[in-house]
Parts: structure tokens; sequence; C-alpha cells
């Protein structure tokens, strides 16, 4: 292990959840000392509170007709979301579908809608490359995309094996059984499914590190000895409350919830391209970090899975009394912004 690297994996966590909730409550920035976090963009600690999976939850999963939709509506709603991770994407799937059901899914319509808002504007993240598909027989990526999601969801497809699955591993397999679905894919959907109502796995049950994540283990650990690396991240979820107390961290989690194995997973992720600054020393294969620090606007409230039974009213309150003693207090802003 290096130590240097280890301790800025947690201390990288701490403080960039404590932007989070700094930012949650209103509170004007800068919101941390690191010039490094200052700078440059970076991954919050809880995967669900980055912007696309917030949207995925509030709109995609948990929107206003949820009740409306079965089961193999709401898995097939989120694999056609994470495919894209495009806000303004899903929102033309859903005007031009009049509301996304597998029994709304016509392809050609889509993937022509699809094409002409591609003509605008992108229609697929940058957030993470997806190889250019051809599997279907189509020239557009978008349309065998479609063609994917079609094949994944007829009768007997992937919603009666999620229906079947008994772990998070099992819904990892039934994913990357499919073409154009490789590993770091198929974690990710099944993270997203996971999300549902409709599956209870516990997070820490399955893990399966990305690239980011291995550049990030292999940084943090310069031995790893025999441990293989979904093995040290769950050591990192082991070790979680030991390594705040040891760096006398305050770090309450995501209203009382630990990291789990995905966001230790994109924690490694993130202290990659944390140590191409902070760390020159450690080459890997990226060598500069991509996206700066741009403030967009403030938070949205806070939506998380309603089965995690985590106290959002008392979060709101805070967020609410916050807001209200900036406005009725003009002068601390600045004194509260620089603590």
């Amino acid at each position: 292990m290096r130590p240097q690297v280890n301790d800025a994996y947690w201390r990288f966590a701490a403080q960039r959840h404590r932007i989070f909730e700094d930012r949650l409550r209103g509170i004007l920035g800068p919101w941390s000392r690191d010039e490094i976090l200052g700078t440059f963009k970076f991954c919050n600690a809880y995967r669900a509170l980055d912007r696309v999976s917030q949207y995925l939850i509030r709109e995609v999963i948990y929107g206003e007709n949820a009740r409306e939709l079965s089961a193999e509506d709401t898995f097939m709603r989120i694999v056609l979301f994470r495919l894209f991770s495009k806000e303004a994407t899903w929102e033309e799937i859903e005007t031009v579908s009049g509301g996304l059901k597998c029994s709304s899914l016509d392809i050609g319509l889509l993937g022509d809608a699809l094409a002409k808002l591609q003509s605008r504007q992108p229609i697929y993240t940058s957030a993470f490359i997806l190889a250019a598909p051809s599997g279907f027989g189509y020239a557009a990526k978008h349309r065998n995309h479609l063609a994917l999601v079609s094949q994944m969801f007829k009768m007997g497809g992937l919603g009666s094996a999620l229906g079947k699955a008994s772990s998070l591993e099992e819904v990892y397999e039934a994913l990357v059984a499919y073409p154009m679905i490789g590993p770091f894919l198929g974690y990710q959907i099944a993270i997203d499914l996971n999300y549902s109502d409709r599956l209870d796995f516990d997070e820490n049950e399955f893990t399966v590190p990305g690239p980011g994540a291995l550049r990030g283990i292999a940084k943090v650990f310069s031995d790893p000895g025999s441990s293989n690396s979904q093995e040290l991240i769950m050591r990192m979820v082991e070790r979680q409350e030991e390594e705040f107390e040891r760096l006398d961290l305050d770090f309450g989690g995501l209203l009382g919830r630990p990291l789990k194995a995905i966001d230790c997973q994109n924690l490694f992720c993130e202290i990659d391209k944390y140590s191409r600054e902070a760390f020159p020393e450690l080459k890997s294969n990226r060598s500069r970090i991509k996206s700066r620090f741009v403030v967009s606007g403030p938070l949205l409230p806070l939506h998380l899975p309603p089965k995690w039974g985590l106290n959002l009213e008392e979060v709101r309150q805070r967020e609410e009394f916050g807001a209200q003693f900036l406005d009725d207090h003009p002068e601390l802003s600045p004194v509260v912004a620089s603590l």
C-alpha cells in the first residue's frame, strides 16, 4: 500500500461529500480549501448523488407515473436510459413514446426522433465511452441500442431473468449475456436496476471494477499481494469507519448510510483522477484531468430510493432553514462561504 495515496482516498471521500452537503444546504462557495477539488470536476462520494443518477431515480424510476408501470416496464426504462445517460435524450424518448412502456417501445419511431435530435445536439453522455455497436445491422449507434433493448425485453427475455434473480451477481450475469453489454456497463446497469423497488439486493454482495477503478487500485496498492481487485474494493468498504477515525475525518455518511461497494469502486476511479495532480509521479495511461469544475446552478432536492429508509424530510427541513437564514442575514453569506 502507498500510505499517502490511501490517506488521500479517505480525505477525498470526506471532503467531496462535505462539498455536496454544503451545496445541498445552499451554502455559498468556495466549498474546499483543496485546490484540486476546487479546480477540477469529480464525481460524488456516493454514486446515487451524481446528477445523472439523481435524474434516473427521480424521473425514470420514481416519476409521477411510476405506479402505472409493471416491473418489466421499469426494468426496460432503466436499461434504455442508462445506454444514453442523457436527460435531453430521455425527455425526447418520453415525449415521442407518450410515456415509455414496453407496449410503446417503437424502435423505428424512436430511432427517427433521436436521429433528428442528434442533428442538433449530442444524444449520448460523454461521461463514459460506449463501443459503437453494429450487431443489429444499423449504421447508427442509437438504432442498434434501440434494437438491443427491444431484443432484451421480448417475452421470456431479460425481464423474466431479472424476476428470477436471487442476487446482484445474477442480475449482472443476465445483463452481460447480451451483446454490447460489457462488464463495466453491465455492473452499472445492475446497480441502476437495484435502485428500483422491483429488486432489493445488498450492494455489498458483488462488485466489478471499471477501468478507472483499476487504475486507482494500482495507485493505492503498490503490492496487492494475493488479493484481487474485488477483494481490495471490499477491504475499503469494511475499513471505512476505522480509516475515517484514524485520520480524524468527520464523515457521517449519507444520512447515516455508509459507503457501499459501488461507492468505493467509484472512489478508486476518482482517486485515480485526483492523483494525476496530487501524485503526478504515479504514471498511468491518463496524465491529466479533462473536466474543470463549473457551478451550473443550485442542486435539486435530493431523491433517493424510498426502500433505503433515509430521512429526506429532515434534509429538506435543514435546506429550507439554511436558505431562509441566509435570506434573513445576507451579511453572513461571505462568512458561511469561508467556513
